[in-house]
């Protein structure tokens, strides 16, 4: 029994999510299959799908702050770690998921800083950076795909979606300091990621260009 606790911790710890460690699963990466017909990405089609119905509920509550368009908007934020467990339990990983799945994150929160700033709910300073990093990070996606470099997720971007998704969600119930310190919270660790994503992008392009170029 005490030989066999550990591995049964760990293998919660990476159905959970908590546990990142090894190689990506095979069936992520580049050149693979997109299997787009999975539980997961049904996950994703879903929470795509719901972004115009936020919006709608959103710009339709005349001050932006709508139970309606917070309920939805936390729905499709919780997908994000719905999909993954659901990859994890079911084993059923593809190469969509892994593309879809970064881009639906992306979109989300650019749809929220959209209502956010219309309805002036947070700071338009903040809203504005926060917009840039996720084009920046955008063009940086698109950058390692042309060059067949994958960057993985690193631990500072993980953690930024929750204060960030956390301040949308409060803004569009409530007025108040905490939304607005949610943001800037997440906005600093984005910023930070996205500074090591940019890093760890180059290097590798810069390896592979030299692999390539080696007689």
């Amino acid at each position: 029994m005490a030989e066999t606790a550990p591995f049964g911790r760990g293998r919660v710890r990476r159905l959970f999510g908590l546990d990142r460690s090894g190689a990506p699963p095979r069936q992520t990466l580049e050149g693979e299959p997109l299997n787009p017909w999975t539980l997961p990405n049904l996950v994703g089609y879903l929470r795509l799908a719901a972004l115009p119905l936020f919006l709608y509920l959103a710009f339709e509550s005349g001050d932006g702050r709508s139970v309606a368009a917070a309920v939805v908007f936390w729905l499709i934020a919780a997908g994000d770690y719905l999909d993954g467990f659901l990859a994890r339990v079911t084993g059923q990983y593809s190469r969509l998921g892994a593309l879809l799945d970064p881009l639906v994150d992306r979109l989300t929160i650019l749809s929220g800083a959209v209502v956010c700033w219309h309805f002036e709910l947070l700071p338009r300073w903040a809203l504005a950076l926060l917009a840039g990093r996720e084009v920046a990070m955008l063009f940086l996606a698109h950058y390692g795909l042309r060059h067949g470099v994958e960057i993985a997720v690193n631990w500072p971007g993980r953690i930024s979606v929750f204060p960030i998704m956390g301040a949308i969600f409060l803004a569009l119930l409530v007025a108040g300091w905490v939304p607005a310190a949610l943001l800037i919270l997440g906005l600093a660790l984005a910023i930070v990621a996205t500074v090591l994503y940019a890093r760890t992008g180059l290097r590798a392009v810069r390896g592979s260009q030299g692999k390539s170029q080696s007689p």
